[in-house]
């Protein structure tokens, strides 16, 4: 599936503590914790690359000068550094200058998938409609959630728009670190670090926020032990082949 909005630019955020990953994250930031041979940040930016994104910002906080050095000869990477770390919504309202005036992706350094029939980014650029979204969630099932145990984030209706669960409620949904934003959200935000969510909410709240369910394996990599149980699902999903075929 060729995406029918080319988006050429993505943020990955890799500025967390990491601190569910300890004892693994006291020597190295949590996006270059190695899953399978290969850094969390790494398989992010091979997902970018593979569907055309030409530019990726990263934000670094901790540990970050060793971010930078793993990513020292990547010319299409822009640091973003944070000396004060800016949670999700101030550290991409800080690479806006970097991310042009496009929708652009964003992806959390440990969102790890499998790929179904066609790539999930290629899916969601041409799910991508700015006549009636401002921002665009890659969502998995919460049943199908490898390691999540919790109550699920969104209610998605069948148009796709979304509707996040009441304090009291459980939904079918959770979403997947991966997503679409318009950078004409980022008005009237606050100073300093705030969180995504608020800008979910806005977006929700103007009948702008949307979804699309994942169509294949997604998987919770918090814990060690969660990526201990990543590692052997993808062992056991690949089967003996040694290739799962779904685009690890």
């Amino acid at each position: 599936m060729a995406p029918s909005t080319p988006i050429s630019t993505a943020m990955v955020l890799a500025a967390g503590l990491g601190m569910r990953m300890r004892p693994l994250t006291l020597e190295r930031p949590k996006p270059l914790v190695v899953l399978r041979g290969r850094t969390l940040l790494d398989r992010a930016l091979d997902r970018l690359r593979a569907s055309g994104v030409t530019r990726t910002v990263v934000n670094t906080h901790y540990l970050a000068e060793m971010i930078e050095g793993h990513l020292s000869d990547h010319a299409d990477i822009v640091l973003s550094p944070e000396a004060e770390r800016l949670e999700t919504g101030g550290g991409v309202a800080r690479a806006l200058p970097h991310l042009g005036d496009q929708p652009f992706f964003v992806i959390n350094s440990d969102a790890v998938w499998h790929d179904g029939d066609a790539p999930a980014l290629d899916r969601l650029a041409a799910a991508w409609d700015p006549a009636r979204m401002d921002v665009l969630l890659l969502l998995q099932p919460v049943d199908r959630a490898m390691g999540y145990h919790g109550a699920g984030d969104y209610h998605l209706a069948a148009d796709g728009a979304l509707r996040r669960r009441g304090q009291d409620e459980t939904a079918m949904h959770l979403f997947a670190g991966v997503q679409i934003l318009h950078p004409k959200i980022f008005h009237d935000i606050p100073d300093g670090p705030f969180s995504l969510n608020l800008l979910y909410d806005r977006a929700e709240s103007a009948g702008r926020l949307c979804g699309l369910e994942h169509d294949s394996d997604w998987f919770h990599v918090g814990t060690p032990e969660d990526l201990a149980a990543t590692e052997a699902a993808f062992a056991r999903l690949a089967g003996p082949s040694g290739s799962s075929g779904s685009g690890e």
